[in-house]
């Protein structure tokens, strides 16, 4: 294909040889077709709901860059056969035009393919050079993007399962009959001294935090006690640590998606690669800045908890963290889950497009740069995914749980399947009988077991419901 479609065409190529590739290749596809079907499997045996959505949710990301590749290839003959004039063709270009001359064998090469298919003066729009290793692009991308969801999952996974000795210990206890809350005083530490107080002192303080510890037991002890007393105050044993990783398999679910607004910005940082601009380099410190205030952020809003649980304390209802949206940007918790999306998608691209350069032109390519430049986008690839994955995600999974942004997400699902189960049994008595085993969704979403049970009993013989 590149190389102005030199060689053997397909009628005068050997059978055996295309019987070899379509085998390996459709071996490899079937493969990972089975590969994903037996892990959507696996998630379904063990109720995990919201990681077979999200991975029904990346087929479809993979199947768009592969219908994408698709159309690149059907109308690859059309895209090479228009012409533009050649000053067009020599503007806004990723490497210097002093560059491509100096190739001379590449560049006769060229010039004799372009002299057959467009007339005088002109150049094709698109050359079949250019659209084979845009090919090689959308499948690099798509194989960076697999991998960064993955170990996104992972770390975010490993982070929130490092707190489950937190969860056993306040089990241990309330078994015990200990009274008190020792962890609110050390939660209320966060509020700090005089100079804390200080806005700016306050969001410094908030900024190195996210580095190290930024999660504690104090902080994750009293957050729960604040969630549960909240939206669970008749179930203070709720396992808010399964909770959690629920929360995380559905922010997951959200992450995972490709969004328009994300293709827009893959098509802006395609346009402005232009020679000179070193703007590659200064767009991969982005999602690293992004990242570091959405940090800020969300450690400083545990502050101010742990500032208004202080101006509680001696409180005739006790000392408690009070849940609101108004410490969020907006009063809207959903929006740091925006940023975080954009963040791990904008770093899974620039290393994607890193990788693809260096595949395809070669670490001494002029878009590569030089190594000065390569390195510190290697890096700050690498802290940003790790970062957000292992420490900025689970923050964020936890601190949102001081605003009301569950009812719209972990349990609209749940309690939306309890109300068309209850309209399909046309039955009063199962709406009283749920009401009364809880007075919260939350506690009701802990076991469904139990309140499919109990709608199982109250529907009426020969309904036909499944």
């Amino acid at each position: 294909m590149s190389g102005g479609g030199s060689g053997r065409s397909f009628e005068y190529t050997p059978t055996w040889v295309v019987a070899v590739v379509c085998f390996v290749i459709v071996s490899i596809s079937f493969a990972a077709e089975q590969a994903l079907h037996r892990l959507g499997k696996c998630f379904r045996q063990k109720n995990q709901d919201a990681l077979f959505e999200a991975l029904q949710k990346l087929k479809e990301e993979l199947m768009l860059l592969g219908f994408i590749s698709l159309l690149l290839t059907v109308f690859q003959t059309v895209i090479s056969h228009l012409c533009i004039p050649r000053f067009l063709a020599e503007i806004m270009l990723p490497c210097k035009l002093e560059t491509l001359h100096a190739n001379r064998g590449r560049r006769l090469l060229a010039e004799e393919a372009l002299s057959q298919s467009c007339p005088k003066g002109q150049v094709p729009f698109l050359s079949l050079e250019a659209l084979h290793q845009l090919h090689i692009f959308i499948f690099i991308l798509a194989v960076v993007y697999v991998i960064f969801c993955a170990s996104t999952m992972a770390l975010g996974g490993i982070k929130i399962r490092e707190w489950r000795h937190w969860e056993q210990s306040i089990r241990n206890e309330a078994s015990t009959h200990r009274r008190g809350h020792p962890h609110m005083r050390d939660f209320m530490k966060r509020a700090g001294n005089y100079w804390r107080k200080f806005h700016i002192v306050s969001w410094v303080v908030a900024f190195f935090k996210q580095f190290y510890g930024s999660v504690t037991k104090s902080d994750y002890l009293a957050l729960r006690q604040g969630f549960i007393r909240e939206h669970c105050p008749s179930h203070p044993d709720y396992d808010f640590h399964k909770y959690m990783l629920r929360t995380l398999e559905h922010d997951f679910k959200k992450i995972v998606g490709i969004s328009w607004y994300l293709w827009l910005f893959v098509v802006i940082f395609l346009l402005v690669n232009i020679a000179g601009w070193h703007l590659y380099f200064w767009l991969s410190f982005l999602p690293l800045v992004l990242l570091l205030i959405v940090g800020a952020k969300l450690e400083h809003i545990i502050i101010e908890l742990a500032k208004d649980a202080a101006e509680t304390e001696g409180d005739p209802e006790g000392t408690r963290v009070r849940l609101s949206d108004e410490l969020f940007w907006f009063h809207r918790p959903a929006l740091v889950l925006y940023l975080i999306h954009f963040i791990l998608f904008q770093n899974s691209f620039e290393i994607a497009f890193l990788f693809w350069i260096w595949s395809t032109y070669g670490v001494k390519s002029c878009i590569m740069e030089d190594l000065g430049f390569i390195i510190p986008r290697i890096v700050i690839g690498v802290v940003v995914q790790v970062l957000c994955s292992y420490s900025t995600l689970p923050l964020y999974a936890l601190v949102t749980q001081m605003g009301t942004m569950f009812k719209q997400t972990v349990f609209a699902e749940f309690t939306h399947g309890l109300i068309l189960d209850w309209a399909a049994s046309s039955h009063r008595s199962a709406h009283k009988m749920i009401a009364e085993s809880s007075n919260s969704p939350i506690c009701v979403a802990q076991e469904p077991a139990t309140a499919e049970a109990v709608i199982e009993l109250s529907r009426p013989n020969g309904s036909g419901i499944p």
